[in-house]
């Protein structure tokens, strides 16, 4: 972590522009809002394990933790990431199927498409079971409230680029009563995680330099 910090720290001279204009975006995206600070801390644990970056993991679930959040809603954000990406590949299910069937069509998402994931369970019924077994339990676990679980899927569905899973989730996330600036920051924390795994990741680039 250390090590990554100093790499991270050279952004602030080689990059000074983009670097204080990336810090600054960050520091808003996480100040309280519509979303409260501790919601957007677990949310962006979540994001962070569908990025895969380790060190925003490690960053913001001890920033979660200094803003009261539980180790129960923490296990339960990251359950969720866990889900979403298994949701994400599921959803895509109505493309491959579509694209096995010889299904022309120009469009990649329509709600039209998503009954065709329904075949699934006839055409392999074990792992379907299985898959929803997991997928709704993850759902419906009881540290976090509905509208926050959508909420938080909704971010891992955008960092996911899953249509189907946004169109389910944004729904889902209105019908518990989240309002339209709520799904807006909802957005700039999954913006902010996606591309922060970016950032992190630049630091064995920059240590190339070291030597």
């Amino acid at each position: 972590m250390a090590e990554t910090m100093k790499q991270l720290g050279k952004f602030s001279k080689l990059t000074p522009k983009s670097n204080d204009a990336f810090q600054a975006w960050n520091a808003i995206a996480f100040k309280e809002g519509a979303l409260s600070q501790r919601l957007k801390e677990i949310m962006a644990v979540a994001c962070a394990a569908t990025t895969g970056c380790d060190f925003c993991l490690d960053l913001h679930s001890k920033a979660a933790k200094r803003a009261g959040v539980t180790e129960e809603e923490i296990a339960e954000a990251l359950m969720l990431a866990t889900a979403s990406k298994a949701g994400a590949a599921f959803a895509h299910g109505a493309n491959a199927l579509n694209a096995f069937d010889g299904i022309e069509d120009d469009e990649y998402f329509k709600r039209s498409y998503m009954p065709k994931m329904m075949e699934l369970k006839s055409l392999a019924p074990e792992d379907f079971k299985g898959f929803m077994g997991f997928t709704m339990t993850a759902g419906t676990e009881s540290t976090l409230t509905t509208k926050e679980r959508e909420l938080i899927t909704t971010a891992t569905a955008i960092i996911l680029s899953c249509p189907y899973c946004i169109d389910t989730h944004v729904t889902n996330a209105k019908n518990e009563g989240a309002t339209k600036e709520e799904i807006a920051e909802t957005v700039f924390i999954a913006s902010a995680l996606n591309a922060g795994s970016a950032w992190t990741k630049a630091a064995p680039a920059l240590k190339n330099y070291d030597k």
